[in-house]
């Protein structure tokens, strides 16, 4: 049961943000832009478009090749929410049964194609999003948010929201070890254990939370959360925000323009 909850890792993501290379020494607002950009793209093409999402997947393997991410450790991530998706375009196929004519002059339902759409552009979205995180850390992409004028308590909340992310996981870790422990043969949780354990894990976490605020307290934390180094937006940055900016434009374009 423990290994289950490992298998999600939740700070491999800060893990690989502390490598070196040059997509990590980018300047967050640069990286931010650009992913909210390909995002605000891959989402307005039409909800049957298939063939221009494919060279919108060069800007997420880009990232992975540049910023040595291994593949897997998005990959995992992706599969865990990838049910989701799954179930927003479930019955897609059911509910849209319009002809579309094929290319090679085969017809498919045209809720097929939306369907197929939306884990397409699951996969392109969330895997740029987890590649933003992997090359630069939540407390960089945090002082980026900032000074590109998210109001400081926003701010705040999505780094405290991520950093107790690992408290609570930890928690959990800590009582499915205790668990296995005690019952070395129990495979899975039961059923009617679920509401036990879910209360006590909460009121772990809320005491952990406690402790943590306490502690940050003592040490002076007066409210803001502080960056030790502050990037500067430099030539290299705006040649990437704006070579991918433009590749984002002639792919979006050329979309409008097909007959």
């Amino acid at each position: 049961m423990a290994d289950a909850a490992s298998w999600i890792h939740l700070g491999r993501m800060d893990e690989l943000s502390r490598q070196d290379s040059p997509l990590h020494r980018l300047d967050p607002r640069a990286k931010i832009l650009a992913t909210g950009a390909y995002i605000v793209v891959v989402m307005s093409l039409p909800r049957h478009a298939l063939a221009p999402l494919l060279p919108l997947a060069s800007f997420p393997l880009f990232l992975l090749i540049a910023g040595r991410i291994p593949a897997a450790d998005i990959g995992r991530k992706i599969a865990l929410a990838a049910p989701f998706a799954v179930l927003i375009g479930l019955f897609n196929p059911l509910l849209d049964r319009t002809p579309v004519v094929l290319p090679g002059g085969g017809e498919l339902a045209a809720g097929w194609l939306s369907f197929a759409s939306i884990l397409v552009r699951f996969t392109l979205t969330v895997s740029a999003a987890l590649l933003l995180v992997a090359t630069t850390g939540m407390m960089q992409l945090g002082a980026g948010l900032r000074r590109l004028g998210m109001p400081r308590v926003f701010n705040q909340q999505l780094q405290f929201l991520y950093r107790y992310l690992f408290v609570i996981g930890g928690e959990a870790q800590s009582m499915l070890r205790a668990l296995a422990c005690r019952v070395p043969r129990l495979r899975r949780i039961p059923w009617s254990a679920y509401g036990s354990f879910t209360g006590q894990w909460l009121l772990r976490s809320l005491d952990r939370a406690e402790r943590i605020h306490r502690a940050m307290a003592l040490r002076g934390y007066d409210g803001q959360v502080r960056c030790r180094r502050e990037t500067a937006f430099t030539v290299r940055d705006l040649v990437f925000l704006l070579a991918w900016l433009g590749v984002f434009a002639i792919i979006r374009f050329a979309t409008i323009w097909t007959p």
